[in-house]
């Protein structure tokens, strides 16, 4: 199933004339792929098979220019696999289970065994989450939804942005849309029932907050999607990775994004010498297409035709670095 076959559109048809060639992209060019989901004026359903009932995301409509030119008020691919990582990890998915084991199968008589992580690395059952550069907190509202102890979404301080976020978790983070009757139901149940899950503001590389100040070193996974097409902001973003995952052995920041930017743009945030700055080291990182095909991380593939690497991502697993 390619993975953005999950969302549908709701409220008022655009008549932006970009909306409209967006949207005509797939027939002009059939190996097109849309990235980025949804606007100001319109909501989104993202529809699972594994929970009872569609999620209606709200996207944020923020006022100033500057905060728009963060694009906070789309939803993007890297949520949704990150979302889907989660999902299938934490319910342990026979169907994922039987893809896994194909796909191994393949990429080993392909010489590529070990390049993706089994989708079981990803459950967050019990654990402590923080998201950052939510959006629309996808990810962390499945968390919530599928069992996770304690879940925290941030994104930078603009009031529509905060204000989204808090609404997403006030509607959708309810027993009603939680899968019935699995193995967590009733851990499921007490979060929710406790409000375990947190909206907070939180520029990257400000730990001079309440949020910081409280939480060094919290939580058992970090989220990071879609948040390196910024390279100027990659100091900072392992900054705020580094002060808030958890210093055991089991902690790891998940970090997805895509190339829609260009690779050059990004791969920078992976330099081994400025993850080790903040005790940070890659644990497994590799690509994956909208259609779950898997390939090599590599630094630089040349010239990357922008309709073909618009639909690959990067998917890395980042660890406290080994003192050893």
């Amino acid at each position: 199933m390619s993975l953005t076959a999950r969302l549908t559109i709701s409220g008022p048809e655009s008549t932006d004339p970009e909306d409209f060639l967006a949207s005509s992209l797939g027939v002009i060019f059939p190996d097109d792929v849309t990235n980025q989901h949804g606007d100001a004026n319109q909501g989104l359903v993202y529809t699972s098979p594994h929970l009872p009932q569609p999620l209606p995301i709200t996207l944020a409509n923020p006022s100033s220019y500057d905060d728009r030119q963060l694009f906070s008020h789309y939803l993007w691919n890297s949520s949704l696999l990150l979302a889907e990582l989660v999902e299938a990890g934490t319910l342990r998915l026979q169907q994922e289970q039987e893809q896994e084991q194909e796909q191994e199968q393949e990429q080993e008589a392909a010489g590529d065994a070990s390049i993706a992580l089994p989708a079981s690395a990803f459950d967050i059952t019990n654990l402590s989450t923080i998201e950052l550069g939510a959006g629309s907190a996808l990810p962390s509202l499945l968390s919530a939804l599928l069992g996770a102890r304690r879940v925290v979404a941030t994104d930078y301080p603009a009031p529509a942005v905060i204000e989204t976020l808090q609404h997403n978790v006030s509607v959708i983070v309810q027993p009603s849309f939680s899968p019935p009757s699995s193995a967590r139901g009733q851990e499921v149940m007490l979060a929710l029932e406790t409000g375990s899950v947190e909206v907070s503001p939180h520029g990257w590389g400000d730990l001079s907050t309440p949020l910081a100040h409280d939480n060094e070193h919290a939580f058992d996974r970090v989220f990071a999607a879609d948040c390196l097409w910024m390279p100027w902001q990659h100091d900072n973003l392992r900054r705020s990775i580094g002060w808030f995952l958890g210093d055991g052995p089991g902690a790891r920041a998940w970090v997805v994004a895509g190339f829609h930017t260009g690779r050059d743009k990004m791969r920078e945030f992976f330099d081994e010498q400025k993850l080790a700055g903040e005790g940070l080291e890659v644990e497994r990182i590799w690509e994956r297409d909208c259609d779950g095909k898997d390939r090599e991380w590599v630094w630089d593939r040349g010239v990357e035709d922008v309709t073909v690497r618009k639909r690959w991502l990067v998917v890395a697993v980042l660890r406290r670095r080994s003192m050893l």
